[in-house]
């Protein structure tokens, strides 16, 4: 029998809108390098996620202390993922070559928003 010991690299995120890649916050672009290019990103009522044409760059807030966390992933550190739908609602799930895992969650989700994070899975695993 396998025993697969699970690390979580952060909390899971419940992203509940997309934000406009043209009208993000400068302290969310600066951290992207010369010549990368954002592809979507979206939101919590805190936090905020961009993917870029590179990776991944998370913005994880803690409420209590108001400290901010930033996750930069790239794509080529992904060994495996799966995509799980609901009604109205999406998660992206990923491991990572290190062993950690990520969930990355998208509520109020419609026709367009799955196929949105459809193609967002699906860049995301094509150019790692």
């Amino acid at each position: 029998m396998a025993y697969i010991k699970y690390k979580e690299l952060t909390k899971y995120f419940n992203f509940n809108a997309e934000i406009d890649t043209k009208e993000l916050p400068s302290y969310v672009t600066d951290y992207m390098k010369s010549g990368e290019k954002p592809i979507q990103a979206y939101k919590t009522s805190r936090d905020k996620g961009l993917f870029t044409n590179e990776r991944m760059i998370l913005f994880d807030v803690n409420p209590l202390d108001g400290s901010k966390k930033i996750h930069i992933i790239p794509y080529s550190s992904i060994s495996s993922g799966a995509i799980l739908f609901k009604r109205t609602s999406g998660a992206i799930l990923l491991s990572f070559d290190s062993g950690y895992q990520l969930k990355l969650n998208f509520v109020k989700l419609d026709a367009k928003g799955k196929t949105e994070l459809r193609k967002l899975f699906s860049y995301m695993l094509n150019n790692r």
